[in-house]
């Protein structure tokens, strides 16, 4: 396969890459600050636009669930951007009224389209209307959040303290249904909802990736792993299932080719 990028490879480090959720379109962005849209085809995989969005160096760029925006955070910005793509106009988001925070990087868009969950310091959560990109509702965990993920109905979010400690929490009236300990974590780093809700993957610091199911995970305090995955050797930092559920994907940016698929 040819670069997917090919006809603009980018000036700095990608922290980005995803699909068009419908289109035959996949998305950069990183440290060069710009996103770029590429068509894949195979053949020349064309440039079809790059935006640049000045001295707003990317942390993390998202296609939104209709795929008609892109949501982008900044490595040290408490703003973040909006790219409209059907109107090819880019929004500053400049101050989310209620949300205290000096820096806004890590952030989970809503399979339905109607959140967005921004990872703040402290433990705080703030969910955001996708709609309005208005706080509706800040929850906290204890200790420092590390990764979220909504569940595939967008009805609960799982999320991952740094202290090795998983709350859920119910969207709608934001109150923690439930905690649970995942087992032999020293520090979470990433977390991932498969997409027929039936497992949950964790993945720490020692590299170690344990695989739950969700039932387990609701009733539990201290639930069993079904598999604990220990190929990798450095930081777990992405765990992420294919949309069958019948593959597990966990990785680890702290070496190269640190990819496993189980």
């Amino acid at each position: 396969c040819l670069p997917a990028n090919q006809e603009r490879f980018a000036n700095g480090k990608l922290v980005t890459v995803q699909f068009h959720p419908s289109a035959q379109v996949v998305m950069t962005a990183g440290h060069d600050r710009s996103v770029s849209l590429f068509q894949v085809d195979g053949i020349r995989n064309p440039k079809i636009q790059s935006i640049y969005l000045e001295s707003f160096p990317i942390y993390k760029a998202r296609f939104s669930a209709d795929g008609e925006q892109v949501i982008a955070t900044g490595t040290h910005h408490s703003m973040f951007f909006v790219y409209d793509m059907m109107a090819g106009s880019i929004i500053p988001i400049p101050k989310v009224r209620g949300v205290e925070e000096k820096f806004l990087r890590n952030f989970e868009l809503s399979p339905d389209g109607s959140f967005m969950l921004l990872i703040g310091t402290s433990g705080y959560l703030h969910l955001l209307s996708m709609k309005t990109k208005e706080l509706i509702s800040t929850m906290k965990v204890n200790g420092r959040c590390t990764a979220s993920a909504f569940t595939p109905d967008s009805s609960k979010i799982y999320s991952y303290s740094k202290e090795g400690q998983v709350f859920i929490w119910d969207v709608r009236s934001r109150k923690c249904l439930h905690r649970f300990e995942d087992e032999g974590s020293l520090e979470g780093k990433c977390i991932a909802v498969s997409k027929n809700n039936q497992y949950v993957a964790c993945g720490s610091s020692s590299g170690v990736v344990n695989l739950y199911t969700t039932d387990v995970c609701l009733k539990e305090n201290r639930p069993k792993p079904v598999k604990a995955i220990m190929n990798l050797v450095t930081s777990a930092t992405c765990v992420t299932f294919n949309p069958t559920t019948e593959i597990l994907a966990v990785a680890s940016r702290d070496t190269d080719e640190a990819v496993k698929l189980v």
